[in-house]
């Protein structure tokens, strides 16, 4: 059933045609915490640059990916990350998916989704008007 799943889904992981790419034409670099596996072409391109993609260990979410490997898959450094960040402080948070569109998703006071309500303006807002 997951051979059929990979064949006729795009969106949770990659799809066949993907996995023969990378096997092929792609060297796989390294792995984030959350399984995530990134590659680089073997070959660079006429240009003289190389190709860098990830395939998600789950759901093709691109807020899945680390501030340090998103660096690294736009180029803006050439060594993979692992090979010299420095090691996670007390005051970093760790990852949260994007939760857009879901049950625990952020919906502030006078959001549609809790009733449209929101509290009374205090009265020191006055509105423009073309009048004044």
């Amino acid at each position: 059933m997951k051979f059929l799943a990979k064949i006729f889904t795009w969106w949770d992981g990659a799809t066949i045609g993907t996995l023969l790419h990378s096997w092929r034409h792609g060297e796989h670099v390294g792995t984030d915490a959350q399984g995530n596996r990134y590659y680089r072409s073997r070959r660079k391109s006429s240009d003289g640059r190389e190709r860098r993609w990830v395939i998600y260990d789950g759901s093709n979410d691109a807020s899945r990916v680390p501030p340090e490997w998103h660096g690294w898959l736009h180029g803006a450094f050439d060594d993979v990350p692992e090979s010299y960040l420095p090691p996670a402080r007390i005051w970093e948070a760790d990852y949260t998916p994007n939760a857009t569109g879901t049950p625990a998703a952020y919906l502030p006071q006078g959001a549609l989704q809790r009733g449209g309500r929101r509290a009374a303006a205090t009265g020191d807002y006055e509105a423009w008007s073309p009048d004044s």
